[in-house]
């Protein structure tokens, strides 16, 4: 697992390995996890990361938009659209969403100070959700912020904004965060990647949002990948 020159991927392995090795991979990236804040640098960039999957062509639409910081600027829209080459194994997705998006990483102009994923960092049955998983391998700093809880137990937050519980696993740690984004509204479920705190993790989704339940970043990443999608795969009739 060594960089080659020129990448900005400082740690490297196969997309398309066997199971066993598939989770071999992933015990040893979870291994090289950072869960307290090391910020490369005072935040000034923001990326939102978002992947959809078209079953009928087998393509997947990724996007990553790059905003500054605190102003959320759009400064950079990265996409790449691709044939899924990695089946669809439950614990193993990012074996099948990862190569479009370390492509669109390595091809970014404005690198990001924070990369926020739409799905899970540390809330992943081995601990190496999509935004852990890329962490690692750029060391970037990398929250995952998921619509829907994938493994961990909680309470349920309070209804206002800003009100949050812990999730834990089934052994008692604490593996992110529930969090009320706008009153009465679904919350979020949020963890670590890497490089960044459970604690912290849960404030900085939380000054990314804006009007709707979703971090602004991701929200937008999101709707642009529906883009590419619609472009790509209009509706038949």
């Amino acid at each position: 697992m060594a960089a080659t020159a020129g990448s900005r991927q400082l740690v490297r392995h196969s997309w398309s390995p066997a199971y066993r090795e598939a989770v071999g991979i992933q015990e040893d990236l979870r291994r090289r996890l950072v869960l307290t804040d090391r910020f490369h640098r005072p935040l000034r960039t923001v990326a939102g990361a978002d992947l959809s999957y078209e079953r009928r062509r087998n393509l997947l639409f990724a996007a990553v938009l790059v905003f500054s910081w605190p102003e959320l600027r759009l400064l950079e829209i990265g996409e790449e659209v691709r044939p899924a080459a990695f089946p669809y194994i439950p614990g193993l997705l990012t074996f099948r969403e990862g190569p479009a998006m370390t492509a669109i990483l390595e091809r970014l102009r404005h690198w990001p100070d924070l990369l926020v994923c739409d799905g899970q960092g540390i809330a992943h049955p081995r601990g190496l959700g999509l935004a852990a998983h890329l962490g690692v391998l750029f060391d970037l700093p990398t929250i995952g912020c998921a619509k829907s809880r994938l493994i961990g137990k909680y309470t349920m937050p309070g209804v206002a904004k800003g009100c949050r519980s812990p999730l834990v696993d089934d052994a008692g740690r604490r593996i992110g965060t529930v969090l009320r984004t706008r009153r009465d509204v679904k919350p979020v479920f949020v963890s670590p990647g890497h490089r960044v705190g459970l604690e912290s993790a849960a404030d900085l989704v939380l000054q990314l949002v804006s009007r709707y339940r979703l971090p602004e970043v991701t929200r937008l990443a999101h709707h642009h990948v529906n883009r590419l999608r619609l472009e790509h795969c209009p509706p038949a009739g």
